[in-house]
């Protein structure tokens, strides 16, 4: 038996997730977030399950908004990965291109495979041994897709027919590909045997960059020149913008897998779930004996079948059946289940009315920690800001505001026009309009302040940045 090649997992990690608005915003898509139980995110879950023996050194391509995110979220696992960071989206073509092009650049050939970062699998054993099946054929030169099984007539996913052809290990050559059918046809298809399309593939780097090249030549040439041209960052690689930007915007699905007569499809059955809407959230969570996923602050009465979430605000629900009730700082959601996939048309209206909470979310990350708005009104704003242990803000200076530091947990050392002093808790510092000031942690645990601002104009585009160690300057 031939030995099994090195598979080089390709992680997809830059899209937004608006499906599960409001806890997945723009500024932290639902990948990075904790969903399901087990104290990771499902970007967190995906990594853990491609590193170990057989497995080569993981790419990971994202937006370039979440690269300190994505960072952050691999230490903490102890895995390293080359992070790719696309300065914006292009959809999955050219995420693969991208992919497989850096993995051309490992020098070490094998088999990329290619994975969303928000999937959730409950089987691992049963997935490894799909990955490895499928791995095993891609080698011969098929681009693979791992199709799931389904186990209800789903209307919120695409269908793969197999076709006649065996191709070992349980493969079949692709008979055609659909689109998100309605249930009738859904519960056609399962009767003929299609199997759900997981967007999840396996194949050798030649094959799909010879079919990229066939299918998709923008796509690839534009890819080419964005790694040709890209540029060491810290521990990232950053794509350069001009080529990117060429590439159309177009799916792996239609670039390539609808045209390519190249394709297979395992049928597998690992526990897999897209979680791309709350109704499919609530499929894979467990439930209590009224069919209820509760979370969080959240009291329910004569409610079945539901799923309510609350960050830290008391939500009651009674009387209710099949509904969605998703309580955050500064955004409710209420809706049937049934309506839950339409989720991303409502956060689309928000955007349009120039909605912040539509993308925004009340907290956000940064390399050094985080920041969230406590209020704000005409010529003040004030923050609750944490800054982890070792976190260092920016060298900066402001042209409209004064800012008042009052150090809650921790200390801080500030420096304030070149003096540098320390600062612990019940302490404030003051920092006039125009000084150039920086905040550090130089302790080992969370440094928590209050910040007053106090001036004409607080907006975050008041920052002039002299220096940072996150290269953002």
């Amino acid at each position: 038996m031939a030995a099994s090649p090195t598979i080089i997992p390709i992680i997809m990690a830059g899209g937004a997730g608006s499906r599960l608005w409001p806890v997945s915003r723009d500024t932290m898509p639902k990948q990075f977030i904790q969903l399901l139980d087990g104290g990771l995110s499902a970007f967190q879950a995906t990594m853990r399950r491609v590193v170990g023996e057989g497995f080569g050194r993981p790419i990971v391509v994202t937006n370039n908004d979440f690269r300190f995110i994505t960072a952050e979220q691999l230490a903490a696992l102890g895995i390293e990965a080359e992070i790719v960071l696309e300065p914006e989206r292009r959809d999955s073509a050219a995420a693969v291109a991208v992919g497989a092009l850096m993995a051309e650049r490992q020098g070490i050939g094998g088999v990329c495979l290619l994975l969303a970062s928000d999937h959730v699998i409950r089987d691992e054993p049963g997935f490894r041994e799909a990955v490895r099946k499928a791995a095993s054929v891609a080698a011969t030169g098929r681009i693979m897709t791992l199709g799931i099984t389904p186990d209800h007539p789903s209307t919120a996913y695409g269908y793969i027919h197999p076709g006649a052809e065996s191709l070992g290990e349980g493969a079949r050559s692709i008979e055609r590909f659909v689109e998100k059918p309605d249930r009738a046809t859904a519960e056609g298809y399962i009767a003929e045997g299609y199997v759900w399309n997981s967007g999840n593939f396996a194949f050798s780097i030649e094959v799909m960059l010879g079919e990229l090249e066939a299918h998709a030549p923008n796509v690839l040439s534009a890819a080419r020149e964005a790694v040709d041209r890209a540029a060491r960052d810290l521990d990232f690689v950053r794509l350069d913008a001009a080529a990117f930007a060429a590439s159309p915007t177009i799916s792996i699905d239609y670039a390539v897998m609808e045209k390519t007569r190249a394709g297979g499809v395992l049928a597998a059955e690992f526990g897999w779930s897209d979680i791309g809407s709350w109704d499919s959230l609530h499929q894979v969570k467990d439930k209590d004996d009224n069919g209820n996923c509760l979370e969080g602050d959240v009291l329910a009465i004569e409610t079945t079948n539901s799923f309510v979430r609350s960050e830290e605000t008391l939500t009651t629900v009674l009387g209710l059946d099949d509904v969605v009730v998703v309580t955050t700082h500064d955004a409710v959601l209420v809706a049937s289940m049934a309506a839950a996939p339409q989720v991303k048309t409502l956060v689309g209206e928000l955007k349009k009315a120039g909605r912040r909470e539509a993308g925004e979310h009340l907290r956000i990350h940064r390399p050094w920690g985080w920041y969230q708005r406590i209020d704000i009104g005409d010529r003040f704003q004030v923050k609750h800001i944490c800054v982890k242990p070792g976190g260092r803000l920016s060298l900066q200076r402001h042209h409209h505001r004064a800012e008042h530091w009052v150090v809650v947990h921790g200390t801080a050392e500030v420096t304030i026009d070149g003096e540098v002093k320390f600062y612990h808790e019940n302490e404030a510092a003051y920092l006039p309009i125009g000084c150039v000031h920086r905040l550090h942690n130089p302790g080992k645990i969370d440094l928590k302040l209050i910040e007053v601002q106090v001036g004409s104009y607080t907006g975050e585009d008041d920052i002039v940045r002299i220096e940072d160690v996150y290269a953002r300057s």
